[in-house]
């Protein structure tokens, strides 16, 4: 059955109808049927996880469609505040090797870098009417958002394994009267850059051998392709400042967790949660 294309102010869309959704999810469970062929032993996990991608995708649209038409800013912040914490839940399971209680700094660095790089995207270079426009605001956050996620979990699990990895060099530099800081400094230094390598290497990539997904969904939605170029090069350029910012800030509240309160290595990392007499 041919699509019928949809005239918008810039330009022709086309809309996806449920045989669409179909047949894509017919793709992915071609590719869990070869799985099971071949014996990889993924097969059940891509197909649910694809499942489990429609299903999510299709309520945040639903979702998404009734903010953006009630234009409330307080349901705004109620539908981002619920991504912060689904954010962190996801880091954590996505992290490797990390203690228990992490949560708390998790969602401080994610609130902290979010807000600020949002309120600089929003209110410095898009500047939209009104300022919580629901249609800006809520797809950057859950494009940063994830993103972050991601370069979190990595940076986390790269930073334990590493202490781990050095724990003789640690003891010899804090025995040499090394601070914690310097003495961990080698595996913060170590997490910050392999969370940052798929951010580089999509910047470095972007226009030449892809077209990122904004950019690509603008223009298919129907936008002007130099416009949809300049909205991604914007939310290149801020996931890769919230990356860092956010790295860096997670590993200035954790790398403590590594040592003792005599500034000896920890063999096994514990988040502490102390009342300190004043």
């Amino acid at each position: 059955m041919a699509q019928t294309a949809t005239q918008t102010t810039s330009g022709t869309s086309y809309p996806i109808d449920i045989w669409g959704l179909l047949i894509a999810l017919a793709m992915v469970m071609v590719a869990s049927g070869l799985s099971w062929l071949m014996h990889l032993g993924i097969g059940k996990t891509l197909l649910w996880s694809a499942c489990r991608a429609l299903v999510q995708l299709c309520a945040m649209g639903f979702i998404m469609g009734y903010v953006i038409k009630s234009g409330n800013p307080w349901l705004v912040l109620i539908l981002i505040t619920g991504m912060l914490v689904a954010a962190v839940q996801i880091t954590l399971s996505r992290a490797k090797g990390v203690p228990k209680g992490l949560a708390g700094p998790v969602l401080l660095s994610l609130v902290i870098t979010m807000l600020l790089m949002i309120s600089m995207v929003t209110e410095l270079v898009i500047r939209p009417h009104p300022w919580y426009a629901p249609q800006l605001v809520v797809p950057l956050t859950g494009m940063l958002l994830g993103n972050t996620v991601s370069a979190l979990a990595v940076g986390l699990s790269r930073f334990y394994e590493s202490m781990k990895e050095r724990r003789n060099e640690v003891d010899t530099l804090l025995a040499l009267g090394a601070t914690r800081w310097e003495a961990a400094r080698p595996s913060i230094i170590s997490s910050i850059r392999l969370g940052l390598l798929p951010t580089t290497a999509s910047l470095a990539s972007s226009g030449i051998v892809t077209i990122p997904g904004m950019m690509a969904g603008q223009v298919i939605a129907g936008g002007d392709p130099l416009n949809a170029a300049k909205y991604q090069f914007v939310i290149l350029a801020s996931i890769a400042a919230l990356t860092l910012l956010a790295d860096t800030l997670i590993m200035v509240m954790v790398y403590r967790t590594c040592f003792t309160a005599d500034d000896q290595y920890r063999d096994k990392p514990v988040v502490e949660h102390r009342k300190r007499n004043r």
